[in-house]
């Protein structure tokens, strides 16, 4: 990527009332599992300058969600300028302080809480614009089966039999039919601690959405309250599963239904989502060589066995992962056991 280039289309298009502090400097950020490349500006007000390779990301997606998602009042960064051949997008500035920074045992009540608000705004929004997509049954099995090959065979060099391969495809099944028996909602796909940002005026503020569907209503809960970045107690989590059902059913996107059967969706489409997880964050350090994503895979894990053992439906898996892939885990040196949730 140039990036003599990209300064001189921000230089274009920074709006007329923008102040540079001397020349304009482009300040490079981390932490995007994609393609896209992210620049914080010398700017006032703050601005983000934004690669993103049109062959690699679809950034026409992102403008129409990142439109759509203002009409439903939900805070995002506003978009000054983009450049569709050249993959340029110019962005407002939410800062550096992601939610996961934020988080206590004294904070979270009220911090899950406006996630949580936020969360209910989106998934009570009209599904029927068209411009997402539907995670359909294909979507959710590709995503499972990134588990096999890149975690699996890839990452541990574990060789899978096939009567491993037959109860793998069985649990995909089972957790994709789950899934789509859930009422199907708007979903952000990747609501997590790191893609949630406190502004300077404490409310909160949602990146990454380019990947929104339509797709199961456990699914972004999940990834909030079970984030791969951060755990808690399942005593703490529960309840928050169960208010959390209340007030769907009282915005109606829920029919009355027993606790224990939504319960269940949420911590199996939790296994769904942590099993593609493992397949993801190990074909990001293999192919990607952003190895940094080693070290959350503990954590992952720890979530897999916690699910996995308690359903019946899932014990198969459960002693599989147990007996096979565990003594290869514990030779990984990515592998630590302090930060291990088991």
């Amino acid at each position: 990527m140039d990036k003599l280039k990209l300064a001189d289309w921000v230089l274009d298009y920074l709006p007329k009332s923008t102040k540079i502090a001397g020349n304009l400097e482009l300040d490079p950020l981390t932490g995007d599992a994609g393609f896209r490349q992210y620049f914080r500006l010398n700017t006032s007000p703050a601005l983000i300058a934004v690669n993103s390779p049109p062959d690699k990301e679809n950034n026409s997606a992102y403008i129409d969600i990142s439109l759509a998602l203002k009409a439903m009042d939900i805070i995002r960064p506003r978009i000054y300028a983009v450049d569709y051949a050249q993959g340029f997008l110019l962005l407002e500035d939410f800062g550096n302080r992601h939610l996961h920074s934020t988080l206590s045992l004294k904070s979270i009540d009220f911090r899950y809480d406006q996630a949580e608000e936020m969360l209910l705004s989106l998934q009570k929004a009209n599904k029927g614009s068209g411009i997402f997509p539907v995670y359909d049954e294909q979507a959710l099995s590709q995503e499972f089966d990134l588990f096999a090959t890149w975690f699996v065979d890839r990452l541990l060099g574990l060789h899978i039999e096939m009567v491993d391969i037959k109860m793998l495809a069985e649990l995909r099944s089972y957790l994709v039919n789950t899934a789509l028996s859930q009422p199907q909602v708007l979903v952000h796909r990747d609501y997590h601690s790191r893609n949630l940002m406190v502004l300077s005026n404490d409310q909160l503020g949602m990146i990454d959405f380019q990947d929104a569907v339509i797709g199961p209503i456990t699914y972004d809960l999940v990834s909030l309250l079970k984030d791969c970045y951060i755990s808690w107690p399942r005593d703490m989590v529960i309840p928050r599963v169960a208010n959390y059902k209340q007030k769907l059913t009282d915005a109606g996107l829920l029919s009355d239904m027993d606790s224990k059967k939504f319960l269940g969706w949420f911590d199996l489409m939790g296994l769904q989502r942590h099993i593609k997880v493992l397949g993801i964050f190990a074909r990001l350090a293999l192919r990607d060589e952003k190895s940094a994503y080693l070290k959350d895979l503990p954590l992952v894990i720890g979530y897999v066995l916690e699910t996995a053992a308690h359903y019946p439906q899932t014990a198969k898996f459960s002693h599989w992962f147990d007996a096979k892939v565990m003594p290869k885990v514990r030779q990984q040196k990515w592998f630590d056991e302090s930060h291990f949730k088991e």
